[in-house]
């Protein structure tokens, strides 16, 4: 498990942020902040609720994400991202919030914003 990025919920927006169609939110590319801050702007009508909404994540890239999230309670069913990744939304035993990443080609992609 590699770290990745911290995500932190905004209503302000964000230079240089992306659409995803899937979960209806505006996020940003952690891989260009200095401290790989992800920033994420929910549209009222996503249908992302409770703790993934609600609270910040952690996320790390995992070359297994199936293996990574046995014994972690699924906030979010593994989706992919803009061909490029994989993600899953859980939560820690002790209520973080963790994404993790299974990266499906190169780790230092982002996507195009064409979800």
């Amino acid at each position: 498990m590699k770290f990745e990025h911290i995500g932190l919920i905004t209503d302000e927006k964000k230079e240089g942020e992306d659409w995803v169609e899937s979960t209806r939110v505006w996020v940003t590319n952690p891989k260009e902040h200095p401290f790989h801050v992800e920033w994420l702007r929910y549209e009222p009508d996503s249908p992302v609720t409770g703790p993934v909404r609600e609270k910040s994540h952690v996320a790390y890239s995992v070359d297994n994400l199936d293996e990574a999230a046995i014994d972690l309670k699924v906030l979010l069913e593994p989706f992919e991202v803009g061909g490029f990744v994989r993600v899953g939304f859980y939560e820690y035993r002790d209520g973080t919030v963790v994404e993790l990443m299974e990266y499906l080609g190169d780790e230092s992609s982002w996507f195009d914003g064409k979800k």
